[in-house]
């Protein structure tokens, strides 16, 4: 019991407590209480035979045999409407095209990309650049190198607690992953700048990050528990809290200059956010141009305009929780002690007028999506009319969107730009032209188009 008063609890009258009893008893006479076929749960040949019996008597479950036993069934049921009414036209888009189209290849860096791809838009116009992109393995390199900071520190923080506790099983998992958050994209910016592409191009393992990120992790799990040993060390010689946590830092930095130099020789050596770099680069009209400063002094002259990126923030569509409220994720983030990731919980229609609001004053919109759930990543077509499963199978998909959130059915795996909309008479959005980062062979050209019904869920 806490030291506040408890609330009185008034007791029903005998009238509520009649009506309460009257409306269970009409709840229990509707529910349909059926004998299983199965007394012990297991799953018996009767059942199966009377699954099958019915299978084979209904003529749509028959013909769904016969065409899907062999075919993909998100080809085959692909709905020839949604593809011809999912058309690549829109009456508002920027009204400046960057170019060229992006390509992640074979990495998660897909909200590097997709932040990089928002940020060159005042670059390009003001410089008068036809093709232009700025350089992700930048900005990867420094959130490799800062995860592996963030994940130590954690190990620190929780040195105390048993390494098979959940928090550390959870944070020992998927530690430097590729993945991340505007709140974090931002915190590498404001920190280290930005740099054209051509001044830190990419290498073989910022395009295929798999056999570098299972390095460091093998060697960052190994550090956590050398600064996990050292602790209990420390902490059993009843040494000041203070010294114990100055020491494991000092220990961690050495253990980091291996990750340093596994990133160095992989990614290659990033010009320093202070130190002057030198571009050189041809507009649309072939005139040659020359820009000289830091990488900070790059992203501040171009990138904060017309507004700090530091003043931006992210919105979120969460029905599970409150809206109009600020939440964040426990020990997620990548640089230590700087920006936490945040995000304002709004409903669905103040979303769609804030991106209708943006793309109208010609700004792109960076958003995370589930890209997975009912699209065609060839075709780039984003439609939850997409596929006909439910005809085909006889069965409703009847998850809510809080639903999915809440059984891990959906989550926010991709990172793209908004750079157009179509729009009704009434000002509603129909659907959303997608910049992608996966090459310009995919939907048209490298743009999808997201409908409206897709952008809700």
């Amino acid at each position: 019991m806490g030291s506040s008063p408890s609330k009185q609890i008034n007791p029903a009258s005998v009238d509520e407590k009649h009506a309460l009893a009257e409306d269970l008893i009409a709840d229990m006479a509707s529910l349909h209480v059926a004998a299983p076929l199965s007394a012990d749960g297991s799953l018996t040949k009767s059942t199966i035979s009377s699954w099958e019996s019915e299978a084979t008597s209904d003529p749509k479950t028959v013909l769904a045999r016969t065409i899907l036993q062999h075919s993909n069934i998100t080809t085959t049921l692909t709905s020839r409407i949604a593809r011809s009414v999912d058309v690549h036209i829109f009456n508002n888009v920027i009204d400046f095209k960057t170019s060229p189209v992006t390509n992640q290849k074979s990495s998660g860096r897909c909200w590097l990309f997709a932040t990089t791809n928002v940020l060159r838009y005042p670059i390009m116009k003001a410089l008068r650049l036809s093709n232009f992109e700025l350089s992700q393995s930048y900005l990867f390199f420094w959130d490799k190198l800062n995860k592996a900071n963030y994940y130590l520190e954690l190990s620190i923080e929780h040195a105390d607690l048993p390494v098979d506790d959940r928090l550390i099983d959870h944070l020992s998992g998927d530690l430097v992953s590729d993945g991340g958050q505007w709140d974090m994209a931002v915190n590498l910016v404001e920190r280290y700048g930005l740099v054209p592409q051509a001044i830190f191009p990419e290498s073989t393992h910022s395009s295929l990050s798999g056999p570098l990120n299972t390095l460091v992790k093998t060697k960052l799990r190994e550090h956590a528990l050398i600064l996990r040993r050292l602790s209990l060390s420390l902490r059993a010689s009843f040494i000041p809290k203070e010294v114990v946590v100055s020491t494991l830092r000092a220990k961690k930095e050495c253990l980091l200059k291996e990750i340093y130099t596994i990133l160095t020789a992989t990614l290659g050596v990033p010009p320093p956010s202070d130190q002057k770099f030198t571009w050189e680069y041809t507009d649309a009209d072939g005139k040659l141009g020359k820009w000289e400063g830091t990488p900070l002094e790059f992203s501040k002259a171009f990138a904060s305009k017309p507004y700090p990126i530091s003043e931006s923030f992210s919105l979120i569509n969460d029905p599970r929780n409150a809206y109009s409220k600020l939440y964040t994720v426990d020990k997620l983030g990548n640089v230590w002690g700087a920006r936490p990731v945040l995000y304002v919980n709004t409903e669905i229609e103040n979303l769609k007028a804030v991106v209708v609001k943006m793309i109208k004053a010609g700004n792109p919109v960076f958003f995370g999506c589930d890209v997975g759930k009912f699209s065609d990543g060839v075709g780039g077509i984003m439609d939850t009319a997409l596929f006909q499963y439910e005809l085909a199978f006889d069965i409703t998909l009847g998850l809510t969107k809080a639903d999915r959130l809440q059984v891990n059915e959906s989550a926010m795996t991709h990172a793209m730009v908004i750079s157009g909309v179509h729009l009704d008479n009434n000002d509603k959005p129909l659907r959303y032209k997608v910049e992608n980062s996966w090459g310009d062979a995919n939907g048209d050209k490298g743009y999808f188009v997201m409908t409206d019904a897709w952008f809700e869920q």
